[in-house]
């Protein structure tokens, strides 16, 4: 059942985080439905910009379309992550997205207001939730590159305002988190007494954390070891998710750590197997692990065990 991402943060606030897990193929979609169906878990499924081109759009489009017949139990938001006006204008109009990202935060504060007031008018219309950004993450992932010293913490009160100002529905909020593998440089480390004034200005109202992968070191030691280059890399601790989730953070998003997953299955299986060559014997292992990364993820998110409540308010209405 695909749902907005508003119902599922009106079951979340203050106890738990919902997971927003990017996926760009069909082994990723496949991997995420069962691990959270087999976790009892509402969830949110991530597209962005970069795997709305990596094939086609309508290609990923399709398999949620499916997913919702081959997985009837789950419950989830279909979301666009990182978009600009144009893609989120897009995804609007698809009839396959119930909530929308639109990140202006590059931009001057009037101008992020605007582009995103105008997201929200149409996204309402149509019953869709929209996420805004104010502040800004550095690191990289995929088209996004901000420097760790452009980066900015989110001002308190200019978030209050941006939210009364652009009637978004959710925040993404930068508290010290950063895009890609590679984070947390010197001594960078998740402000919480940040997340919790803008708590205090903004009560009951969901707040996103963005840039929220682990980067478990065992993924990252398993990778080297065959034949990986992947240094200094070090990530958000997973049980700092509950203090968060108890400060407003109704939803988090994870996508680095399903990229290491990915990646430790196909070099550790052609490392091992050097003659294999059909894509589908690592695809299974690889669907199964991830499904297992998922139920962790969802277990410390506090979301595991959730479905049954979320299904009873979401019918209701």
């Amino acid at each position: 059942m695909i749902v907005t991402t508003k119902s599922l943060f009106e079951v979340a606030y203050g106890r738990f985080a919902v997971g927003a897990y990017n996926i760009n193929n069909l082994e990723q979609a496949m991997g995420l439905f069962r691990g959270c169906v087999d976790s009892k878990a509402p969830f949110i499924i991530q597209l962005s910009k970069g795997a709305r081109s990596y094939t086609e759009k309508r290609m990923l489009e399709a398999i949620i379309r499916a997913a919702e017949d081959v997985f009837p139990e789950a419950i989830y938001a279909v979301h666009l992550d990182h978009g600009d006006e144009k893609t989120a204008m897009d995804c609007i109009a698809s009839g396959v997205y119930s909530s929308v990202m639109i990140d202006a935060s590059h931009e001057p504060y009037a101008e992020n207001v605007a582009i995103t007031r105008r997201v929200v008018e149409a996204a309402h219309k149509k019953g869709i939730s929209v996420e805004a950004e104010i502040g800004q993450l550095g690191g990289v992932e995929e088209d996004i590159k901000v420097e760790e010293g452009n980066a900015n913490l989110t001002n308190p009160a200019e978030a209050q305002k941006f939210v009364k100002d652009s009637g978004c529905d959710s925040l993404a909020c930068a508290i010290g988190t950063s895009h890609g593998a590679y984070k947390f440089s010197g001594n960078q480390a998740l402000r919480f007494d940040v997340l919790a004034e803008i708590q205090k200005l903004l009560p009951k109202f969901p707040l996103v954390m963005h840039g929220s992968s682990s980067v478990p070191q065992e993924e990252v030691e398993r990778i080297n070891a065959a034949g990986g280059a992947i240094k200094g890399s070090k990530g958000v601790d997973e049980n700092q998710f509950k203090r968060a989730s108890e400060l407003g953070v109704t939803k988090v998003n994870i996508d680095t750590d399903g990229r290491l997953v990915w990646t430790r299955v196909h070099r550790e299986f052609f490392r091992d197997q050097p003659a294999k060559f059909d894509l589908r014997d690592p695809g299974k292992i690889f669907m199964a692990e991830y499904a297992k990364f998922i139920a962790h993820k969802n277990e410390k998110l506090g979301s595991a065990g959730r479905l049954d409540e979320v299904r009873a308010h979401v019918t209701k209405k």
